[in-house]
């Protein structure tokens, strides 16, 4: 026999093997053929492996969601990773807003309220960009891929298997068809002994080809309980990594509202809310007990009236330092949160500055850095 004969012969086999799985599955459909039914132990085993499956797409897909919002950046990455190329490296987005305002702080004047105020937060904004890279990572590391690879490695191995499982019964349950017309056709003298013989012995082959497919594909599906494991380990992980982040951001936050200080009145009335609006906070009770009590005590109406009076006036009033505050040239005095010093005005000073005194030191402060006191 020659290599195309046995090709000829290899093709018609499968193309024989393929219609009678054909014949047997719609047959099964309507109702006219019996159905090998797997073990209940086998069949719960299925259903798992198949619900832990959707649920790891459903989270790794929701996951990724989360850790990237922009689908057009998660679909850029995808496909770097597909080509097994390096994705360029670009700002994210508390980066690009911490940059955004570095710029401007620069551009309005390191030594301004504002631009003071500007740069420090965008100092911040630039950290809290970096420790979201560390989380990307490492989620991506210690989470992401391991749920990636069951779904692209172990479930598809068992999806192999099973399909596998599904032909050989086919062919066990065809073989038992077949089986059951030949005894027919030898009660009515139809045809030789010698044929329901030969249908036993391919019952009993496909019997024993399937009942090892289903030892080879319960062992597979027995291991989903350790893939739960290895997974639970993953998502403390996860759940360490975001603790990390969370923990960070918060401590950004902390430090830059201990240099920025408490914003003074006049700033919190011209954000167009009612003052019955409550303003949410993630701080703790101690936190927020500790900026409650820097904020200034009075209303802008106060503070307004407080400084037009001392302006028209020739006195001097005590006020307290609500931030940090750099001089920019000699002429300006450097203040420092919560300390008090003495202010008074001066014919032809501008409308936002005062005059500072802290014992020998005098200069200009801006009016903005200050709470007057009664």
């Amino acid at each position: 026999m020659n290599i195309m004969d046995f090709n000829v012969k290899k093709l018609a086999a499968d193309a024989g093997t393929f219609l009678s799985r054909a014949v047997q599955f719609t047959e099964e459909k309507l109702g006219q053929a019996e159905k090998t039914e797997l073990d209940a132990h086998l069949e719960n085993l299925l259903s798992k492996a198949e619900c832990t499956k959707l649920w790891t797409e459903k989270i790794m897909k929701q996951t990724e969601v989360l850790l990237q919002p922009n689908p057009n950046a998660r679909i850029e990455e995808f496909v770097y990773e597909k080509l097994d190329r390096k994705a360029p490296s670009r700002m994210n987005n508390p980066e690009l807003l911490g940059q955004y305002m570095i710029d401007a702080g620069n551009e309005f004047g390191p030594g301004t309220a504002y631009g003071n105020a500007l740069i420090k937060c965008g100092e911040t904004q630039k950290r809290i960009g970096t420790a979201d890279r560390e989380l990307i990572q490492t989620s991506a590391i210690n989470f992401l891929t391991p749920l990636r690879n069951f779904i692209e490695g172990d479930y598809k191995t068992i999806t192999k298997e099973r399909k596998l499982l599904q032909n050989k019964r086919l062919d066990l349950d065809a073989a038992k068809t077949r089986l059951k017309k030949a005894k027919v056709a030898e009660a009515r003298a139809a045809i030789w002994a010698e044929e329901v013989t030969k249908s036993e012995q391919e019952v009993r082959i496909t019997q024993s080809e399937f009942d090892r497919q289903a030892e080879i594909t319960r062992l597979l599906l027995e291991g989903i309980s350790s893939t739960h494991a290895h997974h639970l380990r993953c998502l403390n992980d996860f759940v360490e990594a975001q603790m990390t982040y969370y923990a960070q951001c918060y401590q950004y936050m902390l430090d830059l509202q201990k240099q920025l200080g408490s914003f003074p009145s006049t700033f919190l009335s011209n954000n167009n809310q009612s003052s019955s609006t409550p303003v949410q906070s993630v701080s703790p009770p101690s936190v927020l007990a500790s900026a409650s009590a820097s904020l200034p005590s009075v209303t802008n109406s106060i503070v307004t009236s407080g400084i037009s009076e001392l302006k028209s006036s020739s006195g001097s009033r005590k006020a307290r330092v609500l931030y940090d505050y750099d001089a920019a040239n000699s002429s300006e005095l450097s203040l420092l949160a919560d300390e008090v010093i003495t202010v008074y005005s001066i014919p032809g000073m501008d409308s936002d500055w005062l005059m500072g005194e802290r014992g020998n030191q005098k200069g200009k402060v801006p009016i903005t850095y200050l709470e007057l006191l009664n």
